[in-house]
């Protein structure tokens, strides 16, 4: 494992931490989006080829996480999230670091991602280099019936 500031350890997960990978989804993702995954998706994603877990934890509580899969020379960072009480101290960006080098590792030459339009987290995958590429018209439906839409994002992976 990795350590980031605060001493936040970076590694790997498995499809035993599914649950506390919920937990931590629960606390950050706003149900009136409708951006979060079952725990049964996130198993059924995670037993594909290609797909791995990062989980980042803060002695033995985990904190964040992102799942990531990389296919045919792309990677797609599908989940990440950071529990509200620990923003602000670079653990998003380190688990985007690490997907982005497992991507790397795994052969990928770019990895894209989606989102809401307005997610907060634009700030940050601006800042390391994802350049918006596409739309999707009312893509997400809120707990509530409400559309909103997504946004596409891609980043090249440098060769070597």
């Amino acid at each position: 494992m990795s350590d980031t500031r605060d001493a936040i350890a970076i590694g790997d997960g498995t499809a035993a931490d599914i649950a506390a990978v919920d937990a931590v989804m629960q606390a950050a993702f706003d149900p009136r989006f409708g951006e979060a995954w079952t725990q049964a998706q996130c198993l059924g994603m995670l037993s594909l080829p290609g797909v791995w877990l990062t989980l980042a934890h803060d002695d033995e509580l985990l904190v964040g996480f992102a799942l990531t899969r990389a296919i045919a020379g792309d990677a797609e960072l599908l989940l990440i999230a950071v529990r509200p009480d620990h923003r602000g101290r670079g653990i998003g960006r380190a688990l985007l670091r690490r997907a982005i080098a497992d991507a790397a590792k795994r052969g990928a030459g770019r990895l894209c991602l989606e989102m809401r339009a307005g997610n907060d987290a634009t700030r940050l995958y601006v800042g390391e280099g994802f350049v918006q590429c596409g739309e999707r018209r009312d893509y997400y439906a809120g707990r509530s019936g409400e559309r909103f839409d997504a946004h596409t994002y891609v980043r090249p992976i440098p060769l070597g």
